[in-house]
């Protein structure tokens, strides 16, 4: 049921680029996550990147939209607006995503929704991709438990993704619209009632994802959860899928996340993306914001090409290869079945030729 590869990768869809990073080349991103915002209107209890202070910062949409016409050029294909803070707190976010997309750039959203209105759904669905909406309970108080904000929040929600599930459906738009839960044990026993209400709601699915630790995040009440347990929830859940709907319920996932196992001792897969935050700063990994090492440069200064190419992320590249041992980074980060699928190409198993 998992159509869009949510558990998965999906760099096998880019043979040449990989082949082109297989032979030395120099290439430039497929994928980019952008925060145009470093401000949030909640404070979720297992947030990642609470260490960067949700600070009322924005990146100017003139100077991105310009930076991101050049990526498309140099062959970006996809960005995610999302990062440390919430997307539509931006003024101009529905602005910058007709931009992206003019540019020949896929656009998607990982969002609280609450700012999601009927007049930005009607600016931001014929742009985006698809827009994933972080709602963590099945009802307004275990919401506003764990997202830290007020009960109505939930509700008007599920009012702004019912208006655009209902928007879709007329103008017949291609956008994907689903919700995604951060399995906890506080919001464990209401994973079912959301489903049911995101399928209610219009919504193409509902992911179930295990919580993963970021070594700078302040908080790390959850860094010892264990999802073994909850294997028995995922056939549960599986029961309310439907030919228009499905729960994604990340299982490999969390078997990865319970095991705490990394094969790979070196990162291969930064050359493929790029973290821009909401100061303009230009990170080989969401990681490691803030720390020199993978600093590449800012968008306000240079041209996204003179700071790809240029001689901080050529060094960051070096560093990653000679001293980061990726064993000790974040468990089940981004880039990880893409560094797994990587790490198979370059040490492949005897007999590959018999295909």
């Amino acid at each position: 049921m998992d159509r869009y590869r949510i558990d998965s990768h999906k760099l096998i869809f880019h043979p040449e680029r990989v082949a082109d990073w297989r032979a030395g080349k120099n290439i430039h991103p497929v994928y980019a996550e952008i925060s145009p915002s470093g401000a949030c209107n909640h404070r979720c209890v297992y947030c990642a990147l609470d260490f960067m202070g949700y600070k009322p910062r924005f990146l100017d949409a003139k100077l991105l939209e310009k930076r991101l016409t050049e990526m498309g050029r140099l062959g970006l294909k996809s960005v995610m607006f999302a990062g440390e803070g919430e997307p539509f707190l931006h003024p101009e976010m529905a602005s910058i995503a007709e931009r992206t997309k003019a540019a020949g750039i896929d656009v998607a959203f990982t969002t609280n929704a609450v700012l999601l209105r009927p007049e930005t759904a009607a600016r931001v669905l014929p742009a985006a991709s698809w827009i994933k909406v972080s709602i963590n309970a099945g009802t307004p108080e275990t919401y506003a438990k764990i997202h830290r904000t007020k009960p109505e929040d939930f509700n008007l929600v599920f009012e702004n993704m019912e208006y655009a599930a209902a928007l879709r459906w007329k103008k017949n738009y291609s956008c994907a619209l689903g919700m995604q839960l951060v399995l906890l044990p506080e919001n464990a026993h209401e994973a079912a009632a959301l489903a049911l209400r995101a399928r209610a709601a219009g919504m193409d699915y509902l992911v179930v994802k295990p919580y993963s630790q970021h070594p700078q995040s302040l908080t790390g009440k959850y860094g010892g959860i264990k999802y073994e347990k909850y294997e028995k929830l995922a056939q549960e859940l599986a029961r309310l899928n439907s030919p228009v709907f499905s729960v994604i319920f990340r299982l490999s996932t969390m078997r990865k996340w319970d095991n705490r196992e990394k094969p790979h001792r070196r990162c291969l897969a930064l050359p493929f993306w790029t973290y821009i935050d909401a100061g303009g700063s230009v990170w080989g990994c969401s990681m490691f914001l803030g720390k020199k090492e993978f600093y590449y440069g800012n968008i306000a200064e240079n041209q996204f090409k003179k700071i790809w190419n240029g001689p901080l992320r050529k060094k960051s590249l070096e560093f990653v290869e000679s001293k980061l041992d990726a064993r000790k980074c974040r468990l089940n980060c981004r880039m990880d079945e893409i560094n797994r699928y990587l790490h198979r190409l370059q040490n492949p198993p005897e007999h590959v030729n018999f295909i």
